[in-house]
């Protein structure tokens, strides 16, 4: 049964290609920080507006909302990289090696098929809120082609992530799993 589990923040070797996409995962991660950051910061605003001035608030329930669920979606290929996600290693350890591979292989292959379809639907929903200049129903009123830009961008970055971590098994940058031979 294998062992010790190397499984960490995904490996580049020295790969153009997967450093460039580590680069992008990374940069990805401080800007879904930073929408986390001002989401926190326009909420204490706002409670100071609601509750210490007594006025009202406008747009900031609505650019919380939206800074959340792009933090959520921009942050996916970070987490990846860092495989952060929820992982279950019960087979892949009783797993032989070749077995593994194989593993590794199809789940990363339906990764990949499933989070592109994700994509290509994304981007379709996008494209329909930008032609038709759809937006919110709210006195702010904002274009949703803007928040809704998070879908296919966090899609993308998160499909090319998973691909990196493909090409770094195949190469044998990493080990399927991270986890050691037996």
């Amino acid at each position: 049964m294998a062992g010790h589990s190397s499984a960490g923040m995904a490996q580049t070797g020295g790969n153009p290609f997967l450093r460039l996409v580590a680069a992008l995962s990374t940069l990805a991660g401080w800007c879904s920080a930073a929408m986390i950051v001002a989401a926190v910061a326009i909420t204490c605003q706002m409670i100071f507006i609601r509750f210490v001035l007594n006025g009202s608030t406008v747009w900031q329930t609505e650019a919380v909302i939206y800074l959340a669920i792009g933090a959520t979606l921009i942050g996916l290929p970070y987490v990846q990289r860092l495989r952060g996600h929820v992982n279950v290693d019960l087979i892949p350890l009783w797993l032989g090696t070749r077995a593994r591979f194989a593993l590794a292989m199809f789940t990363l292959s339906l990764s990949i098929i499933m989070v592109a379809i994700m994509l290509w639907y994304s981007y379709e929903f996008w494209h329909l809120t930008w032609a038709r200049n759809w937006k919110s129903d709210t006195v702010w009123g904002v274009r949703l082609w803007i928040p809704y830009a998070a879908l296919p961008i966090g899609f993308a970055l998160f499909l090319l992530q998973l691909v990196a971590d493909l090409v770094a098994i195949l190469l044998k940058v990493e080990k399927p799993f991270g986890l050691e031979d037996n």
